[in-house]
């Protein structure tokens, strides 16, 4: 079995969030016999719309590690987790209503925003979502992403109270103990249960280097280098390479 890891901002998806650049790619890799897995800071709501553009069924990690989620029946065993609709869910971060309480008693000293203190008009202005898109972000769970900061020394403090903050490819992200290489881990001790599994990761961003350390074979796109990762110029030539 072949399982690629992908992230979506700014690596599957462009400036305007649009999946179409990226059917293609999926569709070929689905062809070959890869297992897709989107790994991304996306809300689970956000990821649904993408799986449905992209036709992809299988499992998925939502905001930066934070629950692993599969469809219920997927796996021919038992696997624990939390049940949600159609999904078991694989928790790893810590609820969305923890991090929102931290960041509000900080947010007037540092100068923050994020989605928690943001109308769904400045959530467009702040990320170029269009409405329908910026709907599905708001309906977090685990984690939140910090637009904004009027001063710096945010991310310490933030570090002393448990949580974890890491770079994404425009924003800063906030999460429990956790992050992309852990669900990672987890998913594929799960896969490796069905059979001997070779792993792929593609990412643009800071907060996909631990997803990229986890994996058979790596691959960067964008701006930044990681050693131990091949940079790639295209989702083309990821094709190029992988198949």
């Amino acid at each position: 079995m072949r399982v690629i890891f992908l992230d979506l901002d700014r690596t599957l998806l462009g400036d305007d969030y649009s999946p179409k650049p990226a059917k293609g790619v999926v569709k070929e890799l689905r062809r070959a016999g890869f297992e897709v897995v989107f790994n991304s800071s996306k809300t689970l709501a956000e990821q649904e719309y993408y799986r449905r553009a992209l036709a992809v069924e299988g499992p998925f990690i939502v905001e930066n590690g934070s629950a692993v989620v599969i469809p219920a029946d997927y796996f021919p065993f038992p696997i624990g987790g939390v049940r949600r609709g159609n999904y078991i869910l694989l928790e790893l971060g810590r609820p969305y209503s923890e991090i929102k309480a931290v960041l509000d008693c900080m947010s007037d000293e540092y100068g923050l925003k994020y989605y928690g203190n943001s109308t769904l008009e400045e959530v467009m202005a702040f990320t170029g979502l269009p409405e329908e898109l910026a709907r599905l972000a708001m309906r977090r769970d685990y984690s939140e992403t910090i637009f904004r900061w009027g001063k710096g020394g945010f991310p310490e403090e933030l570090r002393k109270k448990g949580l974890r903050v890491s770079k994404g490819s425009r924003f800063v992200n906030v999460t429990g103990d956790t992050d992309k290489g852990k669900a990672a881990s987890l998913l594929l001790e799960l896969y490796s249960r069905l059979g001997e599994v070779e792993s792929y990761a593609l990412g643009d961003g800071e907060n996909d280097f631990p997803m990229l350390e986890v994996v058979d074979h790596a691959f960067i796109i964008g701006d930044l280098s990681y050693s131990g990762a091949k940079h790639i110029s295209s989702l083309d030539e990821l094709l190029e390479v992988v198949l």
